[in-house]
């Protein structure tokens, strides 16, 4: 029986700290992050996530899973978030797979994990984006924003049928002659290595579709998943404040002006924590209010971002924005992950729910 590492544990806690010295690193000259991948599978996080049947940890029920996920992407994003966002990529195809693989292709799964493999899941194309050529086997265009183009080995793609909902089709993700990282040039998130990955002429075996069409946009589970990518970036929060603490000077410290700013940024992150921590626990009981607690939850981690960056700032002077400070990376990353598409339509769809009936049971679990 696989043994896999309290993730609130020493062991995890030493993965973050080797994850920012590595992302450092990777920071002034991006490259696929392979030992930061591999400080996570020999942290047993690689596969932990994974469907029991695959060899992961049989978890008492989602809500364990979801908690036990929380806090393993949490501490992930405080290591480095370009690392972060590549493990929330990995777990969100490990549990498509749980959600819609067959039989043999849990097997396959199985298999390959246990060689090493790492998933990403790319959904994000310009026009016309990816669909099956006439002879209905063979894909043609290009996936954008590829978390790990050229360096994961295996991606789950969107593909458009001629008509109907959209489905999910297995492919390598490590072919060097389709990938295209020159656009990626960018302050922060560097070593997701987010680039173009062209699919033309790539066929399409029938084992390698993953669930029926309209599976991957199926609600609550795909607008509920936000929660994940919020618990990554609330890791990127929580490591802004622990080194801003550190970083802070001995006058800021003995200022009331300052500290009143340092204990206003404490709070909203640890309030943020609770919303993700619900959002999380929403979505593993697939709860018909889980979307806009999901939906509420990005935009208040969003927030906490966003007032902490600008706290952090204040609290540090030009420190932040030295060169070589962690600080400035966290900073940079964290203002470019943040950039997820639909903020404010995402906020308005909540603001529906919360007007047609009060998502607030009394004996809601959130807290």
């Amino acid at each position: 029986m696989t043994t896999y590492p309290n993730p609130s544990g020493s062991i995890v806690g030493d993965v973050v700290q080797q994850l920012a010295a590595l992302g450092a690193r990777f920071d002034a000259a991006p490259l696929f992050p392979r030992e930061s991948l591999a400080i996570l599978m020999d942290a047993g996080l690689h596969r932990r996530f994974a469907p029991a049947l695959a060899g992961g940890e049989a978890f008492a029920d989602p809500i364990a899973r979801n908690d036990a996920l929380a806090q393993a992407l949490r501490r992930v994003g405080r290591g480095d978030l370009s690392i972060g966002r590549l493990f929330e990529g990995h777990v969100n195809a490990l549990l498509l797979f749980d959600w819609y693989a067959t039989a043999d292709q849990l097997g396959w799964l199985d298999h390959v994990l246990g060689a090493g493999a790492w998933f990403g899941v790319w959904a994000t194309e310009q026009a016309p984006g990816v669909r099956l050529d006439q002879d209905g086997t063979t894909l043609a265009g290009a996936k954008t924003f590829a978390s790990g183009a050229g360096g994961l080995d295996y991606a789950l793609v969107t593909v458009a049928p001629s008509e109907g909902a959209r489905r999910l089709a297995i492919v390598r993700a490590n072919e060097v002659e389709r990938t295209d990282l020159s656009g990626w040039r960018v302050r922060g998130m560097r070593a997701s290595l987010s680039g173009r990955y062209d699919l033309s002429g790539l066929g399409i075996a029938s084992d390698m579709w993953l669930g029926e069409p309209g599976d991957y946009d199926r609600d609550p589970r795909f607008t509920a998943g936000a929660w994940r990518f919020c618990a990554v970036q609330l890791g990127g929060v929580e490591a802004l404040l622990s080194e801003t603490i550190s970083a802070l000077s001995s006058p800021a410290r003995a200022d009331p002006l300052q500290r009143a700013r340092l204990a206003d940024f404490y709070t909203a992150t640890r309030t943020a924590g609770f919303w993700v921590a619900g959002a999380s626990r929403r979505a593993a009981d697939d709860d018909e209010d889980a979307i806009a607690v999901a939906r509420l939850a990005r935009g208040v981690v969003e927030r906490t971002a966003l007032d902490g960056m600008e706290a952090s700032a204040r609290l540090l002077g030009t420190r932040s924005a030295f060169d070589g400070e962690r600080v400035d990376k966290i900073i940079r990353d964290l203002s470019l992950y943040l950039r997820q598409a639909g903020p404010d339509h995402a906020r308005d769809a909540a603001a529906h729910a919360l007007l047609a009936h009060d998502i607030w049971p009394v004996e809601d679990r959130l807290w």
